[in-house]
């Protein structure tokens, strides 16, 4: 896995990736948005499912999963840091009108990634992936999460651990995953790269 983004004449990105390559984010991404969870579609219409939306309150509770934790976290700290019931309950008001549009945010920016790897056919190997600049954000968004989910399970806290974790010898369980993070974290970096180029 040795992809890098490059950027392209119109503002967008591309990168090489092999089957597997395409293989492994594509199933990672829909691990993600299994994770996040369906949408809160009614089948009405798309402007009536706007409006109910918006009046649609999401959950009051922090997720008790880990990854969704990080991924919604408290807005006051939360109630271990911050033992106050008015902080508590202003963060709990802040998470209903909040988590479902950051969950939406979330899923759309997964299924963006998975949309894309399924465009490709891959002949003798690999596929070249271009992006335009609004799918490019949509990339960053999902390699992020993606990275960030991976990262808590690895219980990953600083960019030292990364190094440590690249030290585990090859009979470890956890090895696939740290090179999975290592690699994310190579395209969610050189995808910058290219944006800001």
């Amino acid at each position: 896995m040795s992809g890098h983004f490059e950027p392209l004449p119109d503002g967008g990105a591309a990168v090489p990736l092999d089957e597997v390559e395409i293989s492994i984010l594509r199933s990672l991404a829909v691990q993600l948005m299994e994770l996040i969870g369906p949408g809160e579609g009614t089948g009405e219409s798309e402007s009536d499912d706007l409006l109910a939306s918006v009046f649609n309150d999401g959950p009051s509770e922090p997720p008790a999963d880990p990854v969704l934790a990080r991924f919604f976290p408290d807005a006051y700290g939360g109630p271990d840091l911050v033992p106050d019931d008015d902080v508590r309950a202003a963060s709990a008001e802040f998470r209903r009108y909040t988590e479902n549009d950051l969950r939406s945010r979330k899923r759309e920016d997964a299924l963006a990634l998975i949309r894309a790897l399924d465009t490709l056919a891959p002949e003798g190997g690999s596929a070249e992936l271009r992006l335009k600049p609004d799918e490019c954000r949509q990339w960053l968004g999902a390699l992020n999460d993606l990275r960030l989910a991976i990262g808590t399970r690895l219980e990953v806290t600083d960019e030292e651990d990364g190094g440590e974790l690249l030290r585990l010898p090859d009979s470890d369980p956890r090895k696939p995953m740290v090179m999975a993070y290592l690699w994310l974290g190579g395209l969610q970096e050189t995808l910058v790269e290219s944006l800001m180029g």
